[in-house]
């Protein structure tokens, strides 16, 4: 027969513990995965001149070989850069010609240290403020996630770390709330 808790608080504090193990170990592997840090120009940027480069900053080091960077315009047409330059957590390209007024797309592919690969996109505008008052630049038809909502929806298209932790941290609450629910019920029990 098992002897009832007679230290609620020791209970409790062992009911923490296993919440706060649940809640840590999940989040190393999709602490695995890279992800965009900062990017110049930076995601939804409007620039009086265009740039002659696109720079990307990783959160780990980048492989050159899997490493791709591609810029389109408004009409997904691919606008000619050079090859990827990459130095550690950064990947550059330069681009060939300036670009004329436009919204612009970067879209991005690496692989993680894990080997996973990670892709996503974000845009800028290159918008001559003269040029603008007399034509109006429209942007492409489909949108791409700000990059902070890259985050939460997750770079390759599923939940993204933000989201899991989340939901582990919601189901571990619900159990530690179950289990000392259940534990006052047991006691009140006992004691009649």
């Amino acid at each position: 027969m098992r002897r009832p808790v007679r230290h609620p608080r020791v209970a409790g504090a062992a009911a923490a513990l296993a919440a706060l193990a649940v809640l840590v170990a999940p989040a190393a592997p999709a602490a695995a995965h890279n992800s965009l840090a900062s990017a110049t120009p930076a995601a939804d940027a409007r620039l009086a001149t265009p740039p002659s480069e696109i720079t990307v900053r990783f959160l780990q080091k980048l492989n050159p070989e899997l490493t791709t960077v591609v810029l389109s315009d408004a009409a997904r047409r691919v606008v000619p850069t050079g090859v990827p330059v990459v130095a550690g957590t950064r990947a550059t390209v330069t681009v060939a010609e300036p670009l004329p007024d436009g919204t612009y797309t970067v879209a991005y592919r690496v692989v993680s240290t894990d080997g996973h690969p990670v892709q996503g996109s974000y845009r800028f505008t290159v918008a001559d403020p003269a040029a603008t008052a007399a034509a109006p630049v429209s942007p492409p038809p489909t949108a791409a996630p700000a990059s902070g909502a890259a985050e939460r929806a997750g770079r390759d298209g599923g939940p993204g770390p933000i989201t899991v932790a989340a939901g582990v941290a919601l189901l571990a609450c619900a159990l530690v709330g179950g289990a000392l629910a259940a534990g006052r019920v047991l006691r009140r029990r006992r004691a009649r």
